[in-house]
C-alpha cells in the first residue's frame, strides 16, 4: 500500500517523538515499546554535529527467545549520511520500522533534516512526494552518560528499586574508527516489577569521538532478548549536497512542525 503525503508527515512526527523520548528497551515489538528505531539515530538526530561528515549503514540485529525455546531473529538496515554542516539523511524500508510497515512492505522512506535551511522532510520515493516541516531544534543540554541513559530508560517503566554500575572497557577500533567502550549494568531487584528473581540488563556501547556517535551497541535484556547495532561500510568523505535536497520532480506539502516536550531536567543523549 502506497504511503500518502499526510502519512509521511505522521511517520516523520513519530520518528521525531521516538528520537526525543525513546521508550524503554524491550517488552515486545510495537505494542509496548514502539517501532524498532534502533541505533544512533531515530528519524532525526538528537543534536547537530558539524565537521564530521560520513556515510554508512546502520545494521541492527535482534534476537528474542520465547518461553518455548523458539527464537525470533530480525535484521534491519538504515543508510545514514551526514555532511560537514550537520545535515543528515536516513534511508530505510518501512519493513524496518516495525508495525508501520503494511504487510512487511519493503517500500523505502527517506528522512532529511537540514538545520542550515531550518527544514525537515519525509520523502516517499515511490509516489515522489515529500512532507516538509520546520526543523525542530533539539533542546540544549550536554550529552548524557551511559549510566544516565540507562537510568532514564528504566525509570520510564517505573522501576525505582534497582542498582546500576558503569565500567570502562578501554579503547578499540570499530570499522576503522577509534572508539571508547563502556558497559552499563542495571540490576532490577526481585519484586520491583513482580519479578521473582533479580533482572540484569547489560548495555555495551562503543563511542567514536571522530563521528561523535556510537558505532557499536550491544544490549542484553532477558525481557526482550539481545540487540546489536553496528555502523558498517563507513566513508568519511563529504557527501553530495544533492542528497540533502528534495528532487525537483517531487510534490512538496508543508506542515506545521510537531512539537514535543522533554521531561524536566532530562539531558539529550
Amino acid at each position: 500500500m502506497k504511503m500518502c503525503s499526510s502519512f509521511a508527515f505522521l511517520l516523520a512526527a513519530a520518528a521525531l517523538a521516538w528520537a526525543q523520548n525513546p521508550p524503554p528497551g524491550g517488552h515486545g515489538r510495537f505494542g509496548a515499546a514502539g517501532p524498532r528505531f534502533l541505533g544512533a539515530e531515530a528519524g532525526v538526530p538528537r543534536r547537530v554535529v558539524k565537521g564530521a561528515p560520513f556515510s554508512g549503514d546502520l545494521v541492527t540485529e535482534s534476537t528474542e527467545t520465547l518461553a518455548d525455546g523458539n527464537r525470533i531473529r530480525q535484521t534491519s538496515t538504515a543508510h545514514l549520511v551526514r555532511d560537514s554542516e550537520g545535515r543528515t539523511r536516513r534511508e530505510e524500508s518501512l519493513a524496518g520500522l516495525g508495525a508501520l510497515a503494511a504487510g512487511g512492505s519493503a517500500q523505502q522512506v527517506v528522512f532529511i533534516h537540514d538545520p542550515v535551511a531550518g527544514a525537515s522532510y519525509a520523502l516517499d520515493p515511490a509516489l515522489k512526494t515529500a512532507s516538509k516541516s520546520a526543523w525542530a531544534r533539539p533542546a540544549s543540554g550536554a550529552r548524557s552518560s551511559d549510566a544516565a541513559v540507562e537510568e532514564r530508560r528504566e525509570r520510564r517503566v517505573g522501576i525505582a528499586n534497582q542498582s546500576m554500575r558503569t565500567e570502562a572497557l578501554g579503547a578499540s577500533t570499530i570499522e576503522g574508527l577509534p572508539a571508547q567502550g563502556t558497559r552499563t549494568t542495571v540490576i532490577i531487584a526481585a519484586g520491583a516489577i513482580g519479578n521473582e528473581a533479580p533482572i540484569q540488563v547489560v548495555t555495551e556501547r562503543w563511542y567514536s569521538a571522530d563521528l561523535q556517535m556510537a558505532v557499536l551497541t550491544k544490549r542484553s535484556d532477558p525481557r526482550s532478548g539481545e540487540t546489536v547495532t553496528r555502523l558498517s561500510n563507513v566513508s568519511r568523505s563529504e557527501p553530495s549536497p544533492a542528497l540533502f535536497q528534495v528532487p525537483p520532480d517531487f510534490k512538496v506539502t508543508e506542515h506545521a512542525a510537531p512539537h514535543f516536550h522533554s521531561p524536566a531536567g532530562t539531558a539529550r543523549q
